[in-house]
C-alpha cells in the first residue's frame, strides 16, 4: 500500500516537472507570452506605485494569471492545429480564430479591471 503513495508522489512530483518544462518553454519560446509578460511585469511595478490594496492585488495577479494561462492554452491550440494539418486549412483556421478570440476577451476583461483600478488612482 505505501508503494502506491510513494508511486503517487513520484508521479505528482514529474507531474509538476513537466509543468515547470511548459512554463519554460511558454515564457522563452513565445512572443505573445514574453508581452503577456512583460505587461503583467509593468502592472506590477504600477501595483506598487499606486499602493494596492490587498482586494486589488489579488485580482490584478488573478487576471495577470489568466490571461497568461489563455495565451498558453491558445499557443497550444495553434501547435496542434499546426501538427494535425500545416498546410492553411479552413477549419484550422477557424479553431485557430476562435482560440484567438478566447484570449482577446480575456484581454478586454484585463483592461477593464485596470480602468477600474487604477483610473480613480490617477485622478
Amino acid at each position: 500500500m505505501s508503494k502506491k503513495k510513494d508511486c503517487f508522489l513520484v508521479n505528482r512530483i514529474k507531474s509538476v516537472g513537466f509543468a515547470f518544462k511548459g512554463a519554460y518553454l511558454l515564457i522563452t519560446t513565445e512572443a505573445s507570452i514574453k508581452v503577456q509578460l512583460s505587461i503583467g511585469v509593468i502592472m506590477t511595478i504600477a501595483g506598487f506605485y499606486f499602493d494596492l490594496s490587498l482586494t486589488e492585488w489579488c485580482i490584478q495577479i488573478i487576471i495577470i494569471a489568466i490571461i497568461i494561462a489563455v495565451e498558453g492554452v491558445n499557443t497550444t491550440i495553434e501547435e496542434i492545429a499546426d501538427f494535425i494539418h500545416p498546410e492553411h486549412h479552413q477549419k484550422i483556421g477557424l479553431i485557430k480564430d476562435l482560440a484567438a478570440g478566447a484570449v482577446f476577451i480575456v484581454a478586454i476583461a484585463a483592461v477593464i479591471i485596470v480602468c477600474i483600478i487604477y483610473i480613480p488612482k490617477i485622478i
